[in-house]
């Protein structure tokens, strides 16, 4: 801030008054009346305008230009603060837009990425149906086969047991001990020409 220069008023009051003292002297001395305030002086009006034209000048190159030097550079700090106001505004929106702009992406990303992972899932879904389908079908399968080999056992055995069956019974009823190997050999035989019950489904 500029330093404010002091008015030189005393110095004028100081001329204005010693020219009054002198216009007064010489009115004494010539032994004429003071002259009325209100009454027109030649010489009063010349010094006064004197005076003034020295007061203006001293001012102009004193005064006028600090504080016209003052307000000006007032009025700069002012835009300087206005423009800065603007460019700070500016900036904050610019920002604002940007951080629009990422949480609009960052909100599609996200969008994206649970589509994605409802999709993954989706097929994840569908594979494990298919693999668990896959594996009932592979333990079915694999359930009548043994279940075949089972009753196809039994009946094998069943037919053992009904040839040695036939053989002690015909053996009793002819009393007569035959061949063990050649009467089972008969009877397989025969049991082997009855067809098979239905195959278990």
């Amino acid at each position: 801030m500029p330093v404010p220069v002091p008015f030189p008023f005393s110095v004028v009051d100081r001329m204005s008054l010693f020219f009054l003292l002198q216009e007064a002297a010489q009115g004494a001395g010539h032994g004429e009346a003071s002259p009325s305030l209100l009454s027109p002086n030649g010489g009063l009006m010349f010094w006064t305008l004197l005076i003034f034209v020295v007061l203006w000048v001293i001012l102009s190159k004193a005064a006028f230009k600090p504080i016209t030097k003052a307000v000006e550079d007032r009025e700069a700090a002012l835009q300087d603060a206005i423009d800065a106001a603007k460019r700070d505004r500016d900036d904050a929106a610019k920002l604002l837009a940007e951080q629009k702009t990422q949480i609009a992406s960052a909100r599609d990303e996200a969008q994206r990425i649970i589509a994605e992972g409802r999709t993954v899932g989706e097929q994840l879904k569908a594979k494990m149906v298919d693999e668990t389908r896959g594996e009932q079908q592979a333990m079915l399968e694999r359930a009548r086969r043994e279940i075949t080999i089972e009753r196809d056992k039994a009946i094998i055995e069943l037919r053992r047991e009904a040839a040695d069956l036939a053989i002690a019974g015909a053996s009793k009823v002819i009393e007569k001990n035959l061949d063990g190997d050649a009467n089972r050999k008969i009877v397989e035989s025969f049991l082997a020409s009855i067809p098979n019950s239905p195959k278990v489904r």
